[in-house]
């Protein structure tokens, strides 16, 4: 009798497991609907953050927290001064326009970047300059080449564009990077891996050992390379290893226009390197920190950080999470593995 209490407790609690996972997943479902409709006809919008307002509240914030009371009131006194001042000296002070990016396989936020790029096109003036703030180490190459494309959207509008490396930006990231008139790293930042990269795995003799036939058809010669259940051929390899040749010298050449002082016979050869010795390849022009550039820029320029969101429906938030997680542990492994 007690163990079928027992046993008749744990299917009740098992029940009531699955009956409220799918009460919370209803729910969310419902929320993420309510939300759509409430933030616009398509729940996109453009988010604006005035970076100078925030440094000067940690600023004041600081200096309340640590200087006497008497001191802070001259302080504050003294800043309140020399800030009408300068409103009425710089009325139309140049902007510097910070982006961020932070690149997976799929370079899954260049829908964004184009957007925030657009924005900019439509107001920026004469001496408005940009930081993208990058972390990518790369992926596929038509999703990295359109959001290096966005970038040149901004170089052909002569718009002075930064690109600052504080963590990573490497293969696609660095095809993102070299469009830029400028670029900062920090100095353990991982930069370079001008390479071409496939592989895929091969099940033809697990399917073989077990009975099981497989059948591809193609029209075209090499509309197929290689396949994930067929049997490979060598003639497969060749062609592959070929196009992969093809795409490694677009990339060079990419970089060749954009760079035109880099030795590629030295830096394409799928390496990368720390931001110091990048330097001193010429993969980068400064060692700076993204955080340094801005306190230092905020001296000249209003900064305004500029990002475009899409709400997302939950279920479609739960699947880029997954599959941004499993791209930053692919990042990770790339990254953490020991330059040849």
């Amino acid at each position: 009798m007690t163990q079928a209490l027992l046993d008749y407790g744990l299917f009740v609690a098992k029940t009531l497991t699955l009956l409220v996972a799918i009460a919370l997943l209803l729910g969310a479902l419902l929320r993420g609907r309510r939300e759509l409709a409430s933030d616009g006809d398509d729940g996109h919008r453009l988010e604006i953050a005035d970076l100078g307002q925030r440094y000067r509240q940690m600023a004041d914030a600081l200096r309340q927290a640590t200087l006497p009371p008497k001191a802070y009131k001259a302080s504050l006194k003294a800043q309140r001064k020399a800030d009408k001042a300068r409103a009425r000296a710089d009325a139309m002070r140049p902007r510097l326009y910070v982006i961020d990016f932070r690149g997976d396989l799929m370079a899954s936020e260049v829908g964004n970047l184009r957007e925030a790029v657009s924005a900019l096109l439509l107001v920026a003036a004469a001496g408005d300059q940009v930081l993208l703030r990058l972390e990518n180490a790369g992926g596929a190459v038509h999703e990295h080449g359109l959001a290096a494309a966005q970038l040149l959207r901004l170089r052909a509008r002569d718009i002075q564009l930064t690109v600052a490396i504080d963590k990573v930006a490497a293969s696609g990231g660095y095809l993102m990077a070299c469009v830029a008139n400028r670029i900062i790293a920090a100095p353990f930042a991982v930069i370079g891996s001008i390479g071409v990269l496939a592989a895929l795995p091969n099940f033809h003799r697990w399917l073989s050992n077990h009975g099981i036939d497989f059948e591809q058809h193609t029209a075209g010669e090499h509309k197929r390379t290689l396949s994930l259940f067929g049997e490979n051929t060598e003639e497969g390899r060749a062609k592959l290893r070929e196009q992969l040749e093809e795409t490694h010298a677009q990339f060079k050449a990419f970089i060749r226009t954009h760079r035109p002082e880099l030795d590629l016979d030295r830096v394409a050869t799928g390496e990368y390197w720390h931001g110091e010795r990048a330097l001193q390849l010429g993969l980068l022009d400064e060692l700076c920190t993204s955080d340094d550039y801005l306190l230092a820029a905020q001296a000249e320029h209003d900064l305004y950080r500029v990002s475009y969101r899409s709400r997302k429906r939950p279920i479609e938030r739960l699947l880029g999470t997954m599959r941004h997680a499993i791209a930053r542990c692919a990042d990770q492994l790339e990254t953490l593995r020991t330059p040849a």
